[in-house]
């Protein structure tokens, strides 16, 4: 994990800030260690309003996506950040794609219980489908495809294939149920982040 990555999952604006201007900075390099996660990944989990916007305007691309296919507007949607999906949605980030699995981040807000997002990703995906037809009509391009991850999909198959795990059983590790990476490691999904943190 880079100094950038370990700065915008702990929120610190400054120090992304300062990285950020350093010759060589990478926005958007992925840490292979952390399932290909970006800087913005880890804001947006984290709930990082400003963090997110900063790394934005930088150059960090919203499209970019994990090893598993999750989007930076998935990783807000698990965690309930409403703040950040507003962000990205008024960004024109892609808020509708789907992960390995077939699962969009209205989906993951459902699973993990997160209604006010489920309630505001419902209307976003709409508009959001609607700008990308209405890009298209004009011949505009948009920056939602994230085309290396494309390439590896077709090769790798499906994250539940893989891994034999649909979203529900991701969410009862993420609680800490039977047969969950938690009980086998003996520690919390968000022990895991903040350890790397």
């Amino acid at each position: 994990m880079t100094e950038l990555h370990q700065a915008a999952a702990a929120g610190d604006f400054k120090k992304v800030q300062e990285l950020l201007t350093q010759p060589g900075c990478a926005p958007n390099l992925r840490d292979a260690d952390w399932g290909n996660t970006t800087a913005l990944h880890w804001a947006a989990r984290e709930g990082h309003t400003e963090t997110v916007r900063l790394l934005i305007q930088h150059g960090a691309r919203a499209s970019l996506r994990t090893r598993d296919g999750w989007t930076p507007a998935h990783c807000a949607a698990e965690f309930g950040r409403l703040s950040v999906l507003r962000l990205l949605h008024s960004l024109h980030a892609p808020i509708d794609q789907e992960d390995r699995s077939g699962d969009r981040p209205l989906r993951i807000a459902q699973v993990y219980g997160h209604q006010d997002c489920v309630s505001f990703l419902r209307t976003a995906e709409l508009e959001c489908q609607a700008h990308r037809e209405k890009a298209a009509q004009l011949g505009l391009s948009l920056d939602d495809t994230d085309e290396e991850w494309a390439e590896h999909r077709g090769e790798v198959g499906g994250a539940q294939m893989r891994s034999g795990r649909s979203t529900e059983e991701k969410r009862a590790e993420h609680r800490g149920e039977a047969g969950g990476a938690e009980m086998r490691s003996g520690r919390s999904t968000n022990e895991k982040w903040a350890e790397h943190r």
